[in-house]
């Protein structure tokens, strides 16, 4: 190896001590190197769409070419504001995502208890499996089995004949999206629970108990505000899934959610992007009023 390899070796190597030197004596650097590619990322491909999605909110179709016209305004969300439809619409997919969510957290904390400080570590594993054994299986066919379920001739009118009670109508309407909803983003609330619960200190419980705090008690003012981080996670999860699906609501209510808006203004007939745009700023609106509300209750503090 010649003179001029050796110098530009230790050139190199001078540099790369240099460098380690500096992330040494600070470590926001080292943070930033390692945060900046993902945030990056993050950068260009969700926020730039978001703001993109904003900005044709305020765009326009021409109602004789059909072509869109980047001309500033409010159009679309006055049609959305003033059109008793749209408004429906909204408050339907706002009232079954509440609904839905209230549901699994009323399903899902009991469950996660008994998970997380009951039962044995075999049952546990075993209630591990089933918890996450759906999510191995297509979303539409366990759409497609609940629809089989809930059909006039399904399996649950035929289950409730044979033991002598009356069939149910519930195929096709907003009961049956309510159910199916409930079964599908169980999980999503069960886990984030269960770890809330998990992490809760044993002597925290023996204090209270210590302290004269009878069961109710000690489930209002101990176990309810540290499963709170949870609870909020999993609400997260299925309010927002709620409100953006719009498969659901065609194959087993058979009615409209602001999905199947968004979805034929975009690939329908009507080709309308800008509209489309300013329906999908409603959910997105209704989700950043959700978590400033759950972050001034404190649900996040412990997270």
């Amino acid at each position: 190896m010649t003179s001029q390899a050796f110098e530009a070796a230790g050139r190199s190597q001078s540099a790369r001590r240099r460098l380690s030197a500096a992330l040494w004596r600070r470590p926001w650097l080292r943070a930033v190197a390692l945060l900046l590619p993902p945030l990056g990322w993050m950068l260009v491909f969700y926020l730039a769409a978001l703001a993109v999605l904003f900005v044709s909110a305020f765009w326009s179709i021409d109602s004789f070419t059909g072509k869109l016209t980047h001309v500033w305004t409010w159009a679309n969300f006055d049609t959305i504001i003033h059109d008793a439809t749209y408004r429906q619409i909204a408050w339907r997919t706002i009232w079954m995502a509440a609904a839905v969510t209230l549901t699994d957290v009323l399903i899902a904390f009991p469950f996660a208890y008994y998970m997380a400080r009951v039962a044995t570590p075999r049952l546990r594993n075993l209630l591990f499996v089933l918890v996450l054994l759906p999510l191995f299986s297509s979303y539409l066919a366990r759409i497609y089995a609940w629809r089989l379920i809930l059909n006039q001739d399904g399996a649950l009118n035929w289950s409730l004949a044979k033991i002598g009670l009356p069939q149910q109508n519930w195929a096709f309407t907003s009961t049956a999206m309510w159910i199916v909803f409930s079964y599908i983003w169980l999980p999503y609330m069960i886990l984030p629970v269960y770890a809330a619960l998990e992490r809760i200190p044993d002597s925290l419980l023996e204090a209270s108990r210590d302290l004269g705090a009878r069961n109710w008690t000690t489930f209002r003012r101990v176990i309810v505000p540290l499963a709170l981080p949870g609870l909020a996670a999993g609400s997260i999860f299925t309010f927002s899934l709620t409100l953006g699906d719009y498969i659901t609501p065609s194959l087993v209510g058979n009615v409209d959610f602001i999905g199947n808006v968004i979805y034929r203004n975009v690939l329908g007939l009507t080709n309308n992007l800008p509209f489309a745009a300013a329906y999908a700023t409603v959910p997105l609106i209704v989700i950043a009023v959700y978590l400033v509300l759950a972050k001034r209750l404190g649900a996040f503090e412990a997270l």
